[in-house]
């Protein structure tokens, strides 16, 4: 016997060695599309640059081992397959065996490459590519499907998981995007706290190259899906950490914030204005975490309903704010303690009291039983102060319900024994010689625009006297806006009388502003809130004579007016009547010269956006037009006109890009669904046809915004067909066409046939496919004949023309009145001729000789196309 021969194994079983033999289905080339790792070894995630994590790599799929699976080594096992997709069971191992010889060995080998590879080449689940990466900065990039493997995979499901340290959030920037229609990329910034899922950022409708991104949270997901093998050129995504921070903590009302940094570790200091106490902590601390966040919440200012000042120096007393926690009825108890051989100087800054629920009472000692130096019930307020006998005051203030809000503000002072107190002018200014104030110092007062020093004239300085007990020599003067003036300052402020007090009634106030003789006056209403009844009244001159430039009344926003001429007079007028007191009521005017013209103010064009103006010079009745780049939307008037005042009609607008699509419409014989009923970037409408109805087009539109232009749908507006197969085009007649040549028509469409010229059409013009299972043609396609025929051969002339049964008679009659004149011609001609020859004896023609003649060739060619196929008659005339 010779060496036994290895028997080859059966065709499908040499089909999968072959296969086996390629290093991608073996598992040894690095290429990390792999679908498998070799038998026996369980896959490892291939490692991408700059990531920590493992993760399942690229283009894999996950491989898990099993143990006691037969004798043999482990075998990989796939993954339960996704819904929608079938895998064929995996063989079963090998029983053991008793062991064989060459030829045992070698089909013990076969066996296991069929088991390798039948679980190969059964892979159809989609195919995952998740990575985690940690590093603070890389790129992500598309799967690598250029691979032979990759062209043999399926759905692709990719999830990419980039993650820094609390306290950074991370930022992206598109490199390059080329996705095809079925592709979809998801940016998700990860939820901030456990439990909160991941908030959408941007979906590929949205991105383009160079657009940036930040997550505020220190994990950030990119989600690629394509329901096959991507066409397009995939996408190329850097990111990077960057530090998060705090947001600016709030100033309070009555306070003020510093703030040293604003990210972890940051601390914002908050503190409060004279008079107010801080509720809450002082410092905030900016936490680390995956949204930094202050350590508490921030403070607020509240004024102190009483209490004791100890060792007080400079501050203020105010009274609560109405309808705070100490309610509508106050009982407040202020002592103020200076230090030991100091007085105190109190200033009444603000006072507002109801005459009848309000009372405030000051003593000159720490206790109520102290002597009374200011009752409100008895005693006007004293615009220049108190000064106490001994070391401490005592301020009482009651208020039960009262009809007009509660306002209070009282400035006090230590000062020492051998020293006068500081001067103080609300809405003023204070110069001295000597900033200690001891005796022989001088204080010279000055006051803002605006206000006026009362008494009005000199001695607007006082002096420190009496080295033996300090005192002024004269008490402090105070400013006061006044009721009327005549002010010829270049520039200035004009106030209603006693600002920011409410003014009283009974006011008739004129005020003359004048400027130089080549200026005129520009005047900024700053603030305008007068009662009811009241009136401002503006004159484009000198005196109330003059011609009424503006009347004002009641609340008014904020706008300019502007004078003809060097000269305005403003008149204010208020009727008598009950008095009613408190802030807010009044008005701030500001007023400067400018240059006298005759033109409004020029206007800058609209960022994103231009402007045409009528006139070159911005004359008076100039109209300017404003327009906005394509995809940009105007805010306010785009018609902007220059008043007789040298003033614009309205305020400049502005260009704003629009961030919404136009309604795409509904469909017929269907409907729609929208996620937001505004239609801004990002969102999606999706059509639904009735039934009986298939849809054709995309069923999803979304609205993506475009770097010029206005925002537009993904694809145009779907339509709804009916569910009936078409109709297959019946071919073109022979010597015919089709208006429109198509493979497939729908129900209800139409198909229209045309002969060539000569040519008739026997049957149908137009056909009509009818809907039903299958969809069939009305009629069969017509034809197209010939119309006429003509022929001429051996002097013989066959006419063919049409006619029908009924015109048979008027044939006959037609050859008839033909013949008969002929005849008789004939007759009358041999009449003569024999007349001639034979009675006479000569011959009618004198020719010299014979002749002989050729046969003259007649043909005709009847071309009418009126002539057409039918019952036809034939004549012969012969010659």
């Amino acid at each position: 016997m010779g060496t036994p021969r290895a028997q080859h194994p059966p065709p499908p079983q040499l089909l999968f060695l072959i296969l086996l033999s390629c290093p991608w289905i073996q598992g040894s080339d690095p290429d990390p599309t792999l679908a498998t790792p070799p038998a026996g070894q369980t896959l490892a995630a291939p490692s991408l640059p700059r990531a920590t994590e493992p993760g399942t790599g690229p283009l894999t799929t996950a491989v898990t081992p099993k143990e006691g699976r037969g004798a043999g080594p482990t075998a990989p096992e796939l993954l339960t397959p996704p819904p929608g997709t079938t895998a064929p069971p995996l063989p079963g191992p090998a029983s053991p065996g008793p062991p064989l010889g060459p030829e045992g060995g070698e089909e013990e080998t076969t066996t296991t490459i069929i088991t390798t590879t039948t679980v190969t080449t059964t892979v159809t689940s989609p195919v995952l590519c998740n990575n985690n990466i940690s590093e603070g900065e890389g790129h992500v990039e598309s799967p690598d499907l250029g691979s032979a493997a990759s062209r043999t995979l399926g759905l692709l499901d990719c999830t990419y998981s980039i993650h820094v340290y609390p306290g950074y959030g991370i930022e992206i920037q598109v490199q390059t995007l080329n996705l095809s229609r079925e592709e979809e990329l998801l940016v998700l910034a990860g939820g901030g706290s456990p439990g909160l899922a991941p908030r959408l950022l941007a979906n590929s409708s949205m991105l383009g190259e160079g657009q940036v991104l930040r997550s505020p949270t220190n994990r950030l997901l990119l989600h690629f899906q394509s329901p096959r093998v991507p066409r397009g050129g995939g996408f190329r995504i850097h990111y990077q950490a960057y530090l998060l921070s705090c947001g600016f903590p709030p100033r309070p009302a009555h306070g003020d914030v510093s703030v040293t940094d604003l990210h972890p570790g940051g601390t914002a200091t908050f503190h409060c204005d004279s008079g107010y106490q801080l509720q809450g902590e002082e410092t905030l601390i900016c936490l680390n975490g995956t949204r930094p966040a202050w350590s508490s919440e921030p403070p607020s200012c509240m004024a102190s309903c009483g209490g004791t000042i100890h060792n007080a120096t400079l501050g203020r007393i105010v009274s609560p704010e109405p309808g705070g926690a100490a309610g509508p009825n106050l009982t407040c108890r202020w002592v103020i303690e200076a230090a030991e051989g100091r007085r105190l100087h109190l200033h009444f800054e603000r006072v507002s009291l109801d005459e009848d629920n309000d009372r405030l009472m000051v003593r000159s000692g720490g206790s109520p039983l102290s002597p009374v130096i200011y009752d409100s019930d008895m005693d006007d307020v004293p615009e220049r102060g108190l000064i106490s006998d001994a070391q401490s005051l005592y301020v009482e203030l009651l208020s039960e319900t009262p009809a007009n809000p509660l306002l209070l503000s009282l400035r006090f002072e230590a000062f020492e024994e051998d020293r006068c107190f500081a001067p103080f002018l609300a809405h003023g200014n204070v110069t001295t010689t000597d900033p200690e104030y001891r005796p022989g110092a001088l204080a010279t007062f000055s006051c803002l625009p605006g206000y006026a020093l009362e008494p009005p004239g000199p001695p607007n300085a006082i002096e420190c006297v009496d080295p033996t007990e300090p005192h002024w020599n004269d008490t402090e003067p105070a400013c006061k806006a006044m009721c009327g003036g005549e002010l010829s300052e270049p520039a200035g402020v004009v106030l209603s009388p006693d600002w920011p007090q409410s003014y009283s009634p009974g006011q008739d106030c004129v005020w003359g502003l004048h400027v130089q003789e080549e200026k005129r006056i520009l005047l900024q209403v700053e603030i305008l809130n007068v009662r009811e009844g009241d009136m401002l009244t503006l004159f484009d001159g000198d005196g109330p004579s003059a011609r009424v430039l503006a009347q004002l009344r009641g609340p008014q926003p904020r706008r300019r007016l502007l004078s003809s001429g060097p000269d305005l007079t403003l008149q204010f007028q208020a009727p008598p009547g009950p008095p009613n007191p408190g802030l807010g009521q009044g008005f701030v005017l500001h007023f400067k010269e400018v240059p006298r013209n005759d033109t409004c103010p020029e206007l800058p064009p609209p960022e994103w956006g231009w402007r045409t103006a009528s006139h070159g010079d911005l004359i008076r009745g100039t109209v300017l037009t404003y327009q906005c780049e394509p995809g940009y939307e105007l805010l306010g008037s785009d018609i902007l006109t220059c008043q007789w005042d040298l003033s614009w009609s309205a305020a400049p607008p502005a260009c704003q890009k629009i961030m919404t699509c136009a309604d795409p419409g509904e469909i017929t014989n269907g409907h729609r669904t929208t996620s937001d009923a505004g239609f801004p970037v990002g969102s999606h409408v999706q059509y639904r046809c009735l039934p009986g109805y298939s849809l054709e087009g995309a069923a999803v539109l979304t609205c993506y915004s475009r770097d010029t232009g206005t925002p537009k749908w993904s694809d145009r507006v779907p339509k709804c067909a009916l569910k009936y197969e078409p109709c297959l085009n019946p071919g073109v007649p022979e010597n015919g066409y089709q208006t429109l040549y198509k493979h497939h028509y729908q129900a209800g469409e139409s198909l229209r046939f045309f002969c060539y010229e000569g040519f008739e059409l026997i049957g149908e013009v137009t056909i009509t496919c009818v809907p039903g299972h299958p969809s069939q043609w009305t009629s069969q396609p017509p034809l197209c004949k010939v119309a006429y025929e003509e022929l001429l051969d051996n002097r013989k002339l066959e006419v063919t023309q049409t006619t029908d049964p009924s015109r048979q008679l008027e044939g006959g009659n037609l050859a008839l009145a033909i013949l008969l004149p002929l005849g008789l011609v004939i007759v009358l001609g041999s009449g003569v001729y024999i007349y001639y020859t034979k009675l006479q004896g000569k011959s009618l023609f004198g020719f010299s000789g014979s002749h002989s003649y050729s046969p003259i060739t007649v043909e005709s060619d009847f071309s009418n196309p009126l002539y057409e196929a039918g019952d036809t008659r034939e004549y012969e005339v012969s010659i």
